[in-house]
């Protein structure tokens, strides 16, 4: 599986202004609802409830917020750089300032683990997740979230 099957240069936000875990997630499923049609407020409302079952705080400052939604037709991505890290309650208690939103159709059970594991690996590279604190543009996120996963895929 390739990243750039799962998002767009539209779906990365370079420098999201939040406060909080919730003000986050509602920023991040209304660009989604926006990208998909679907209802932001009915994303919120599925990623709230998998909050809510554990964080998706990977820790490192990393966060990947996923869940299925019954109106979704394929697996979509968001990626959003925080302008000021906030808290996610990640296993190791680092706010968070990387976030990759996965969601996927009701039915993705295989698909779904496969989009999470090649997401997670891209975001337990160190290299990589610098290259995205550093990148200050779409064009620039959207080239290391693709060519990570293409030299990954390789290896």
């Amino acid at each position: 599986m390739h990243l750039g099957d799962l998002i767009s240069p539209e779906a990365v936000i370079p420098s999201l202004k939040v406060k909080t875990k919730k003000q986050l997630l509602q920023e991040l499923s209304a660009r989604t609802g926006r990208l998909t049609g679907l209802s932001g407020r009915d994303i919120f409302d599925v990623l709230w409830q998998r909050e809510r079952l554990g964080s998706t705080g990977l820790g490192h400052g990393v966060a990947i917020p996923h869940a299925k939604h019954p109106g979704i037709k394929r697996i979509v991505g968001v990626f959003a750089r925080l302008a000021e890290p906030v808290d996610f309650d990640a296993m190791d208690g680092d706010k968070v300032d990387i976030v990759f939103l996965l969601l996927a159709p009701e039915g993705a059970g295989a698909d779904h683990l496969k989009a999470l594991a090649c997401i997670s690996r891209l975001l337990r590279d160190g290299q990589a997740v610098e290259k995205l604190r550093v990148s200050r543009d779409e064009a620039a996120l959207y080239a290391v979230l693709t060519e990570q996963t293409t030299s990954s895929h390789a290896a």
